[in-house]
């Protein structure tokens, strides 16, 4: 994934603080366990561990979570092109999922591929991380559009 080369640069010096703050309050990231592993201009990774209460009946990280986690990545790539006093919302996203995501590690990567003034496209993948010298591979990909959000109480970043 390659952003746009012709993106805007931060709005908000501070992006970075801004994002990993943001972060830290999300209460399903937490719940999740999942963690900020990288935040640079209009692109976001997050981590994730597969574990029993994240699986589903087959034992794969359930869908749900790995889409939360990409939304999440998503929305934090685009979070990092906006003001300081702008918050965003996803306001559509399409999952694919690629294989049965079996972990035990999951890095999501999102990047921003079109920044506009109130809508934003993001895309994102999930790769499977393995203990076992294997290259990572690809289970799911995310495609979301989300609203920049500004002048609302309770609606920052």
């Amino acid at each position: 994934m390659s952003p746009d080369p012709s993106l805007p640069p931060p709005a908000d010096p501070g992006f970075a603080e801004r994002t990993r703050a943001s972060f830290a309050r999300q209460g399903l990231m937490a719940t999740l366990g999942a963690e900020l592993l990288a935040v640079e201009p209009g692109r976001v990774s997050i981590g994730l561990s597969h574990r029993e209460a994240l699986s589903q009946q087959h034992g794969f990280l359930h869908a749900g979570a790995l889409a939360a986690a990409l939304d999440s990545a998503a929305g934090y790539a685009a979070a990092t092109l906006m003001p300081a006093d702008a918050g965003v919302l996803t306001i559509e996203f399409k999952v694919n999922l690629l294989a049965p995501a079996a972990g035990p590690r999951f890095r999501c990567d999102a990047v921003v591929v079109k920044a506009g003034r109130t809508i934003t496209v993001a895309e994102a993948e999930a790769w499977q991380l393995g203990d076992d010298g294997r290259p990572p591979r690809r289970v799911a990909t995310l495609t979301a559009t989300v609203m920049t959000v500004t002048g609302r109480e309770g609606v920052r970043a």
